[in-house]
């Protein structure tokens, strides 16, 4: 399975002035440095979580679906009323049931096992919204502080000290589905 995400939104996924606070940075000195941090804590978070925090078109290339009718989306939340595309060997499907979330799935139509297609392409749109006001409260709070762990990591540390932040990994594989 291939997966390419397409930025829909320009918008930070974070508060500059929100994340300068919770480094508890006054200085602008280094707003270029942290917002860098911001933005690569947000990237660990939705590849760790599986999600698109701001709007996203995500692809999907399948190669030998198989026999299920059922499909997984690799990147949530997709909202219920979502377009989606679907192709099949380069025809477009349309007998499908979108059963959209933060896990969403395609339940494909029995016609389907007709077809035997080699390789399934589906487009979808992703993501909380198109502004870091849309992000779940406990996703923002995940970039903070990973973002704060990169802010404190700046010196020599050794590897086991600078990894990732312990809430981020929580809130991450609640939302990536993980159960212990």
């Amino acid at each position: 399975m291939l997966v390419s995400r397409t930025p829909v939104s320009t918008a930070a996924p974070f508060d500059l002035e929100t994340l300068k606070q919770h480094i508890r940075l006054d200085e602008t000195d280094d707003d270029a440095a942290i917002e860098n941090m911001g933005w690569t804590a947000a990237q660990e978070v939705e590849q760790l979580a599986q999600i698109a925090l701001l709007t996203q078109n995500v692809r999907v290339v399948i190669f030998d679906p198989g026999n299920s009718l059922d499909l997984r989306l690799p990147i949530g939340p997709v909202a219920d009323g979502a377009t989606l595309t679907i192709m099949m060997d380069g025809e477009a499907f349309t007998d499908f049931i979108l059963v959209g979330g933060t896990r969403a799935m395609v339940r494909l139509d029995p016609t389907f096992f007709d077809l035997s297609p080699d390789m399934i392409t589906i487009e979808y749109p992703a993501g909380f919204g198109d502004a870091a006001t849309a992000i779940p409260r406990d996703l923002a709070q995940a970039i903070m502080d990973q973002s704060a762990l990169h802010y404190d990591g700046r010196s020599p540390m050794d590897a086991k000290c600078l990894t990732m932040s312990p809430h981020m990994a929580r809130i991450a594989a609640r939302y990536r589905g993980v159960q212990v």
